[in-house]
């Protein structure tokens, strides 16, 4: 083993001194690695980037909540019919809750997008208002940093109060609690009981969470209307690892509700947050499948021309090699002497293109979220190293093979 490692030395230096003589030839030889590592880590980057954020997005929608809606998220299907589904209502609401009672909270909920609020000559537009139940602070997670949720007595009565995300409050009570203020909702007045503590941007980014008002559903369809806006059941889970059992069941109970009869296709649907994961996940694939294509096309062109300068090494050090095998050196030395040699072409070309693609990255992130871990470092250097290996692997062959004497001719 001490003698291995000793060789193995020997022939690090001789690689290493190899490619020292001829700087200009190694550069350029790495140019073509430099290339496909800068595509790697950069497509990398981004792809995990992306994702990163966009599980972050969609982290307010929450793994153990189901959402019962007239679309799913994603149409499939005949849009004609999807389109002439009736609308969930509030009876329907009412009436889930009575059949089905293995939920921690459900909570009905409409929406709407851009209404004017003003508080003393100061106004701003919201970037989306939600009329809910008190139990939607447990099926969103929303937590107050300031003030309090409205309570059910509030909800039931339709009390004119609601709830500010950090934008609105920043913007109408830059330096003052907004609690217990009065501001007007499309000229209606509403008492501010909380303010939302900050919630950064909604799915996938289209809009700031921190821009939204909250309110009692029956407050919400006295000043937006009630049939303009459809409405949507939020049911968080007991037990999450169950929740496609509770989907089971929650899709019964709402074929049940809505007359569906047998053998008919559901006309609502129950979606969830892994549906959105999924497709992501698929379509991201699709794009990475491309862009590894591209990128490992990239490689191969400089693993040819790696593998050619590799060939043309072989031919000028033939005297070399010849006088190596005269004095006792094995085929196996000579062999790993221009594996290590290609490798290491091919680790520097590596580490270049990492060095490239980190600020090339930052860069990106100025306008796409890229994330580069450890994982993806450690990933272009093994790949340079493989794509070394086995671009030499040929020449480095055909080294080991030359017969001493027939080396020795070449003057």
């Amino acid at each position: 083993m001490q003698n291995f490692l000793i060789e193995l030395k020997e022939l690090l230096l001789i690689a290493l001194r190899a490619i020292r003589v001829n700087k200009m030839r190694s550069v350029l030889t790495t140019l073509g690695i430099i290339i496909g590592i800068v595509a790697v880590t950069t497509m990398s980057t981004a792809i995990v980037g992306l994702r990163e954020a966009f599980i972050n997005s969609i982290s307010s929608l929450g793994s153990d909540v189901l959402y019962v809606d007239k679309f799913p998220w994603f149409m499939s299907g005949n849009w004609y019919l999807l389109r002439n589904r009736k609308d969930i209502t509030y009876d329907q609401y009412e009436k889930l809750r009575q059949i089905f009672t293995d939920y921690e909270a459900m909570a009905p909920n409409k929406r709407s997008f851009g209404v004017n609020v003003k508080y003393e000559g100061k106004s701003v537009t919201s970037t989306l208002v939600t009329g809910t139940t008190e139990e939607y602070s447990r099926t969103s997670n929303i937590v107050p940093e300031d003030g309090r949720f409205f309570t059910e007595f509030e909800s039931k009565a339709g009390r004119k109060v609601c709830l500010i995300g950090k934008d609105i409050k920043d913007a109408l009570f830059p330096n003052i609690s907004a609690v217990n203020k009065i501001i007007k909702i499309n000229n209606t007045p509403f008492k501010v009981v909380g303010v939302i503590e900050k919630q950064g941007s909604g799915f996938l980014g289209m809009f700031s969470m921190d821009g939204q008002i909250i309110m009692p559903l029956k407050a919400f369809e006295s000043i937006i209307g009630e049939a303009r806006n459809r409405m949507r059941i939020d049911i968080k889970v007991k037990d999450i690892s169950r929740i496609e059992d509770v989907k089971e069941e929650i899709i019964a109970a709402m074929r049940t509700i809505r007359k569906v009869p047998p053998g008919k296709p559901d006309d609502f649907a129950v979606n969830q947050q892994e549906a959105i994961k999924d497709m992501y996940d698929k379509t991201v694939g699709v794009i990475a499948l491309a862009g590894i294509a591209i990128t490992a096309l990239s490689l191969f062109v400089g693993a040819i021309g790696i593998m050619n300068i590799m060939f043309v090494s072989v031919t000028e050090r033939t005297k070399e090699i010849g006088i190596r095998k005269a004095i006792g050196a094995r085929r196996i030395s000579i062999l790993l002497q221009f594996l290590i040699e290609a490798a290491i072409i091919c680790m520097i070309g590596g580490i270049i293109g990492i060095l490239v693609s980190f600020p090339l990255s930052l860069i990106i992130n100025q306008f796409l979220p890229t994330s580069m871990p450890i994982y993806i470092v450690i990933l272009a250097l093994l790949i340079s190293a493989t794509v070394g290996i086995i671009s030499g692997m040929l020449p480095a062959i055909r080294a080991s093979k030359l017969d001493p004497v027939e080396s020795l001719r070449y003057e």
